[in-house]
């Protein structure tokens, strides 16, 4: 049967957007895969990816969420045929480190665009010969056993040995040397401090070959210390002073957890075990598995970066993690006994150091730079080492990307590579040459005279003031001394309000409301339209503007948007109620995935709302059914589909907190000209959204199609 490539991400809320590095994981994942030096994204999941046919990246140029909801009627292939969207956290070096600033990259002139001419990047099998891992190991791939250190390599390396003069009173793990290529691996790391008897443990971390933390305990040393080294271990007196553990124990722990065949893991792990005044006879050292020439070791922060693509041991967090660092050496003993020798020397670590160090030698060096320098003196200076974008990645790996660009852009557009005069054009050599292909980048762009700052400005004022409207009911006509509480509990049943204001000019009182989210709105309109509210049988209504004259229709679009499909939306919970509360209180529904309980981004506090997310579309139809009416803890619970996925949800609230200053003294001076160029700019979009489709609808099955609103 064949495999079919798919991608798995099922964020809500908070966890809609996602960062430049995030979007790189699911990139460098999706193009290299596992064989080139390539974790799977932490933040979603991508499944039988060497059955991926190709990775096609579409970049709009100079195009936020903004352009996308404004144009959200224009974007009707787009919106309809992508199944996941999430808002990319704001960067300002996102084309140029995507794909870089020219010199880095040398075009040819062949039909697939890009290929590195740099050859010497590129390691050659002659030279594999030379490398102190292949002159180790071999260049055959080979079970664990073929890893694990000998006897003498553990002498050399001073780990505990039975029987050794250093090691008595050393506790053994009883576990005996009949290790196979099918034996368990572990993950093990110990911080330490220094007493007055040397090193001693303070913490112990033990992972499974799944990455399953099995023990994470402080320890308290025997003697008194005199360094907690804190910035390395993270440990402070205060940490130590209520535990109670022993080395005793964690001895005894570890004997109990540890089956007979048990392979450890760790990176010096001699250090760690004689902490632990232990014996084991199966070890993997990381630190002599990744083997460099004359005894030098790499440090794990860097193996874990440049092997796994994972940061570890972050200047930011006080002191290592001994959790994090367990399962980063496991993980590379994985990673070389699953890839081999030949697949790890071919990702040339001595040069992806060197590279590094010299990065940094440039970064301190600019950090030093003088404020006062002239721009003659800089001029001077050789060119600072530019960080490496994401195509030098591929192509040193020998892939040949695809770039195709429009004429006439910055240099954060593709104005070293194929460039063409119009998106047309691009079209038409993205649909000849995209299938040649295994990573293309297509870049279109609506023209310099559409990305003014005043029309951006504009824009982002249209659209605030747009949501705002939908946001806005107007209720009334109530009594002259009607009860405002009583309005605001029956309407806050519908969701939370972000104000709620008397109108008092008109001849009876009206009461304004501005909700927080779309489907409380809507759903006031549709539940207590005609109804009796506070003594008065009241019209509910939103605002009438030319703006809003489509209302109805951008509503219907929302509710049939890809990302809505199986959601809904629940109201009048009661905010005692907490996230565990309300799972076993929807427990009974059936094929309940997620649920997501919305919070003020400010004060963290949870909204009387949530949404939940069904696998299958009938399931949320069946839900809807069940819940309206349905009574929690005595509230009455009102329900309805979702109209606003979870990143349209927190960009609202954010534009709801910005007031509205964007802008808003150039938008009223040109708002003749916006109007008259908003017209051409949704044809062009129009336009834009086809070229999307046939170029989509061209791809290979096992295609993974990315389009990018990088901002301005």
């Amino acid at each position: 049967q064949e495999k079919s490539c798919h991608l798995s991400a099922a964020l809500l809320g908070e966890d809609s957007e996602i960062s430049q590095d995030q979007l790189y994981e699911l990139l460098k994942y999706a193009a290299l895969g596992k064989c080139h030096n390539a974790a799977q994204p932490s933040w979603c999941r991508i499944y039988h990816q060497s059955h991926l046919a190709g990775v096609v990246v579409v970049v709009l140029h100079e195009m936020s969420q903004l352009h996308f909801y404004r144009f959200y009627l224009q974007f009707k292939h787009l919106r309809k045929v992508f199944r996941h969207r999430f808002t990319l956290a704001p960067s300002t070096n996102l084309p140029v480190s995507l794909y870089g600033e020219g010199p880095n990259l040398k075009p040819q002139n062949t039909p697939q665009g890009l290929t590195s001419t740099n050859n010497e990047c590129i390691t050659k099998s002659s030279d594999l010969q030379c490398d102190p891992i292949i002159r180790r190991y071999g260049e055959k791939k080979q079970g664990l056993t073929s890893y694990t250190l000998t006897l003498e390599e553990q002498k050399e390396n001073d780990y505990p040995i039975e029987g050794s003069p250093g090691c008595k009173g050393y506790i053994s793990t009883e576990c005996d040397q009949q290790r196979t290529d099918s034996s368990p691996l572990f993950g093990l790391d110990c911080e330490m401090c220094l007493t007055a008897k040397g090193n001693e443990v303070t913490r112990v971390s033990l992972v499974d070959a799944q990455g399953q933390c099995l023990l994470n305990e402080l320890v308290k040393p025997e003697s008194t210390v005199v360094n907690y080294r804190t910035r390395f271990s993270g440990i402070t007196k205060k940490m130590l002073i209520p535990v109670k553990t022993r080395l005793s124990d964690i001895q005894t722990r570890l004997k109990k957890m540890l089956p007979h065949d048990a392979v450890l893991v760790g990176h010096s792990l001699n250090s760690d075990l004689q902490a632990l005044e232990m014996i084991h006879p199966s070890v993997i050292d990381t630190s002599l598995l990744f083997a460099r020439s004359e005894g030098r070791r790499f440090k794990l922060k860097f193996l874990a970066k440049a092997v796994l693509g994972k940061e570890i041991q972050c200047e930011q967090k006080l002191g290592h993690d001994p959790t994090e660092d367990a399962r980063a050496a496991l993980e590379l003993a994985q990673f070389f006994i699953e890839q081999g020798p030949t697949i790890v020397a071919e990702l040339n670590l001595e040069m992806l150091l060197t590279a590094e160090k010299l990065a940094e030698v440039s970064q301190n060096k600019a950090s030093l730079q003088p404020q006062g320098c002239g721009f003659q003196e800089q001029l001077n200076e050789p060119p600072p080492l530019s960080k490496p974008c994401f195509l030098d990645c591929l192509q040193v790996t020998g892939q040949k990307p695809l770039l195709l660009g429009r004429q006439g852009l910055d240099s954060s557009g593709l104005c070293h590579s194929n460039l063409s005069t119009s998106n047309k054009q691009i079209l038409q050599r993205a649909l000849e040459n995209v299938p040649l292909s295994k990573f293309s980048i297509i870049q279109f762009s609506l023209g310099p005279e559409y990305l003014a700052s005043h029309l951006h400005a504009g824009l982002y004022e249209k659209v605030r003031s747009k949501l705002t409207d939908m946001l806005t009911i107007y209720a009334g006509p109530f009594e002259e001394n009607f009860c405002m509480k009583s309005v605001k509990k029956e309407f806050g049943r519908c969701g939370p309000i972000q104000s709620l204001t008397v109108v008092t000019e008109t001849f009876q009182p009206y009461v304004c409301i501005q909700y927080e989210v779309l489907e409380a709105a809507q759903l006031a309109v549709e539940s207590l339209n005609g109804a009796e509210v506070a003594g008065s049988c009241i019209k509910v209504q939103r605002p009438v503007t030319a703006a809003m004259l489509d209302c109805n229709v951008l509503i219907e679009e929302l509710e049939l948007d890809v990302e809505n499909e199986g959601v809904i939306y629940v109201a009048g919970l009661k905010k005692s109620l907490t996230e565990t509360d309300l799972q076993e209180e929807f427990s009974q529904l059936k094929d309940l995935e997620t649920l997501f309980l919305p919070k003020d981004l400010q004060s963290g506090k949870h909204r009387n709302c949530c949404f939940l997310k069904f696998q299958k579309t009938q399931s949320a139809v069946d839900a809807l059914e069940a819940i309206n009416g349905w009574t929690m803890k005595g509230s009455e619970l009102r329900s309805r589909n979702a109209l606003a996925p979870g990143h349209l949800w927190r960009w609202i609230w954010q534009m709801n907190h910005s007031n509205g200053k964007q802008g808003k003294h150039i938008f009223y001076e040109k708002m003749e000209q916006l109007s008259n160029s908003e017209q051409d700019l949704r044809k062009k979009v129009k336009k834009l959204d086809h070229h999307i489709k046939k170029l989509y609808r061209s791809l290979q099955n096992n295609t993974l199609c990315v389009v990018l609103f990088p901002g301005v």
